[in-house]
């Protein structure tokens, strides 16, 4: 067994403020790694325990290829090498496509795969003088199974998961890995509470989704963070040092098909 040893190694992570991002900062700083967050709305409130571990956060629009290279640049510049990037910024749109603005589609494009291709390619040089890397792209199980309520969030997740693979197989010279984590709904997520909010019956909605997850239901539950954060753990550590060009789904088989009845 692979201890999870991330210690020397420096690594960016996009949407760091808060959900998913967040988890896995705090879980990379856990096993040893110097990290920096960027984010659109860096949070006061994360001070005291991004402090604590030793986490760098920093104003970034994962739009603005200039708020990206700085980015990575203070992170370089630091310690002198760069061995880890995870893109967790993204917006959902849930909206059928004769309704969705341009504007609208702009920014869900923008910011999810857009956003993948800038932190890439600031990345990639750093990591080719380190000697290697991990690229993590956080995609959704929308990008491999097509979604009927959401057309646009599901093509830009598809399509980060297609980057993702061209990516493996290009810089695999260079020692660079790139995977994909497709998680399922997960709670204590902007997405998924802003979701709960805005509907008529939260409960109801929560219910649904997790109905939806066949082993989320049988379970009674949706992924957590630290799911999702150890999935990432493991795709940055030696331990998936042959793992590259894969989309790992973590989403309780929502993406296999109706579950079956209840027993």
């Amino acid at each position: 067994m692979f201890p999870i040893d991330l210690s020397q190694r420096t690594a960016v992570i996009t949407g760091g403020a808060s959900g998913i991002g967040r988890a896995i900062a705090l879980a990379f700083a856990k096993h040893g790694a110097n990290v920096w967050t960027g984010d659109l709305r860096p949070a006061a409130e994360n001070e005291p325990a991004f402090s604590s571990a030793g986490i760098s956060q920093i104003h970034c629009d994962v739009r603005r290829e200039a708020d990206v290279r700085s980015l990575i640049e203070a992170a370089t510049a630091a310690t002198g090498r760069l061995d880890i990037v995870v893109h967790s910024a993204g917006i959902v749109l849930v909206r059928q496509i004769p309704d969705v603005l341009e504007e609208e589609w702009d920014a869900c494009l923008e910011i999810n795969l857009k956003g993948a291709f800038l932190l890439a390619k600031h990345a990639i040089g750093p990591m080719q003088k380190s000697g290697g890397g991990s690229i993590i792209l956080i995609a959704s199980n929308s990008g491999l199974l097509p979604r009927a309520h959401d057309p646009v969030y599901s093509t830009s997740k598809a399509a980060v998961i297609a980057f993702g693979k061209s990516l493996a197989l290009c810089h695999s010279v260079d020692k660079i890995r790139v995977n994909s984590i497709c998680p399922g709904p997960v709670a204590q997520t902007e997405i998924i509470d802003r979701a709960l909010a805005a509907a008529d019956d939260g409960g109801a909605l929560a219910r649904h989704m997790i109905d939806a997850t066949p082993i989320g239901r049988a379970l009674g539950r949706m992924n957590t963070l630290e799911e999702i954060a150890q999935a990432a753990l493991y795709l940055a550590s030696d331990a998936s040092v042959m793992v590259t060009g894969t989309s790992l789904r973590i989403d309780g088989g929502k993406s296999l098909g109706v579950p079956p009845p209840r027993r």
